[in-house]
């Protein structure tokens, strides 16, 4: 936006006439806080259903958004009709509420509902209109969304029952998993997932589960033994799980070499400008930082005030380092506490290269929109598993010093996207910073608790049951690469792998160039990670996001506007209600309470089977 552009149109002048920004201290109100926990502890259920079942996990920012503003305006309301003065409700408090939510639940938030908020809920009383809207059209797709699960589950009494488990295509495409599961928060999904993302998943599916896996299932006896258990990592099961590592690591190192040269020419090409201006200088002193950046006659007057405000409570830098080394003090006695396999030099060497992967990711992230926080979990993966060795315990020792990096790496870039809200927000970075405690202590709490209702519920890491946990087996399976080598695979397993490898690097290499060069291909390339998910999974969720692609298609067709106004909200929906049924479902296995109906789909033959059994 231009200078004059800024003056005429500024967002920081609508609301400087309306009221001064709240001190630090005021940002972080009670109700925020209980909204935040209540927040939090809804969308852990949806993220760790998300997890359990795909992996798939698309930007809640919409549900969130509209839900911590709904909750925090009811909130006021209530006060003020029992005559309880109250304070109005500030974007500050709402963006302390996202920040805090993302911190508990771990869910990826962008900064499109700072824009949402304002645009939606701020400055028109049409858009405020619009917000209402949008959140009734939420609450109605959540309750079709939750009403269906729960009438879905009367049917669910047995292994391979209710509508998840209908045919559509028939009972030799459900065998090789091609079926449409009704899964309200899978359409949801599909509807908020890019076109081409869901293309490509569906492209992974038929390349796996139609061709390569009954190619590879007719070779049993011959390329690995056939009374092997279908789990097993020698078998059918070992060929899906490392051919989709292989492409994983194959895109995923693509992008890390992709970041690493946009972040080094990028610095190289700022080293070379003269006096840089950037709104987050920090030269010399801070006061003369904020006089400076705030005056400076290039910046529109929302980016000086934005400016002024952000850098007047930054955060002192000895408090993030003593902070740090308070952390690995911690981590030093506990981690190996909880795993032995970790002595103590190996938390002191990952935390000691953990600040260089995280400014890198963290830059990286600020240039591309891409963190590539689980890349340098694999590669912890690899390298300690390997420096802990097979008769040490490696693989354990692997995937907690990936935890463990994954942690300090995708926190930091986390943290950075949090600091850019506050700066949109005049938000105080310090006030954020409490908040993102605060959320992770909710989170300490929550995740454990949500992850055991699971646990006791649901037989858990089954690749037929309802939560496989796909990316349990994934990271072991690398993590066994990292300490057995290669002598591990099934045979011929090791040249499916570098083929894949390849394909997908060469896949991830054209998108770039293409984008680079503005070429129209660009758009028709499909991603090499998208293409990777459903080689272990199956395609059944592809379908589901396809349907979702497909609705939104047809309602941008009718109705572009209102589609890109209104979609997000009636997907969010979806996916919420979906996930919230997850709670009470899991309180009723806990209760040992069983679906009363089994409704199964069968051949005709197996069903004159049946009839002849139950005759007698």
């Amino acid at each position: 936006m231009a200078a004059a552009a800024g003056e005429e149109e500024s967002v920081e002048r609508l609301f400087e006439s309306c009221r001064e920004v709240p001190k630090w201290t005021e940002q972080i109100t009670a109700r925020a806080l209980v909204v935040s926990l209540m927040l939090g502890f809804f969308l852990s259920f949806i993220v760790m259903k998300l997890n359990l079942t795909t992996g798939i996990i698309p930007s809640l920012n919409v549900s969130a958004g509209l839900l911590g503003f709904f909750l925090v305006k009811m909130w006021t309301k209530a006060l003020e009709q029992v005559g309880v003065l109250n304070r109005p409700f500030t974007r500050q408090e709402n963006t302390v509420i996202q920040t805090c939510v993302v911190s508990c639940s771990g869910v990826a938030f962008s900064v499109y509902i700072l824009f949402l908020y304002f645009n939606y809920v701020v400055l028109l009383p049409i858009h405020s209109t619009l917000s209402r809207q949008q959140i009734s059209l939420l609450f109605k797709s959540f309750s079709a969304s939750f009403l269906w699960s729960f009438f879905q589950w009367f049917y669910t009494a047995g292994e391979g029952c209710g509508f998840a488990a209908f045919p559509t295509f028939g009972l030799t495409a459900y065998k090789n998993r091609f079926y449409f599961d009704f899964s309200a928060t899978y359409v949801g999904v599909g509807m908020i997932c890019p076109y081409l993302i869901n293309i490509s998943l569906l492209l992974g599916s038929i390349i796996s589960w139609g061709i390569l896996w009954p190619y590879i299932n007719s070779k049993k006896g011959e390329w690995y033994d056939a009374a092997l258990p279908h789990d097993s990592l020698h078998g059918l099961t070992g060929y899906k799980v490392f051919i989709s590592i292989a492409m994983i690591l194959g895109d995923g190192l693509f992008q890390f070499l992709a970041v690493l040269f946009h972040t080094t020419y990028d610095m190289y090409t700022k080293r070379r400008q003269r006096d840089p201006v950037t709104p987050f200088s920090t030269s010399g002193s801070n006061e003369g930082s904020s006089h400076s950046s705030s005056s400076d006659p290039t910046l529109n007057f929302d980016d000086r005030r934005r400016t002024k405000v952000f850098i007047k409570d930054q955060i002192p830098s000895a408090t993030a380092a003593v902070g740090y080394i308070l952390l690995a003090i911690i981590s030093l006695v506990a981690v190996p506490h909880i795993f032995p396999q970790l002595k103590a030099y190996h938390i002191i060497v990952a935390y000691a290269v953990a600040p260089l992967l995280a400014f890198c990711n963290s830059y990286g992230c600020g240039l591309t929109d891409w963190s590539l926080a689980s890349s340098y979990g694999k590669l912890a993966i690899f390298i300690f598993g390997a420096w802990v060795g097979a008769s040490g315990g490696g693989v354990v020792a692997g995937l907690a010093a990936c935890g463990v990096m994954m942690g300090i790496v995708s926190t930091a870039s986390d943290l950075m996207q949090d600091f850019k809200t506050g700066y949109l927000t005049l938000t105080s970075p310090r006030s954020m910073f409490v908040s993102q405690i605060i959320g992770t202590a909710m989170g300490c709490v929550i995740g454990p608790v949500v992850f055991w209702i699971f646990y006791k519920a649901y037989p858990l890491g089954d690749q037929n049951s309802e939560y496989p946990a796909p990316y349990a087996k994934v990271y072991r399976g690398i993590a066994l690469l990292g300490v057995e080598g290669f002598y591990s695979l099934p045979r011929h397993c090791l040249s499916f792998c570098l083929g894949f490898f390849l394909l997908a690097f060469a896949i991830s290499a054209v998108r770039e160039i293409a984008k680079y060069k503005n070429w129209w291909i660009f758009n028709y390339v499909p991603s090499a990670m998208g293409m990777a998910v459903p080689f272990y999974l199956g395609s059944y969720f592809t379908i589901d996001m396809c349907v979702g692609s497909l609705i939104l298609y047809v309602w941008e067709w009718v109705d572009q506007r209102s589609a890109a106004v209104f979609a997000p909200a009636v997907a969010s929906g979806l996916i919420c209600g979906d996930g919230i049924w997850s709670l009470p479902s899991a309180m009723l296995a806990l209760g040992k309470v069983r679906p009363p109906i089994c409704m199964k789909f069968l051949s005709g033959a197996n069903n004159a089977r049946v009839d002849a059994f139950l005759s007698g």
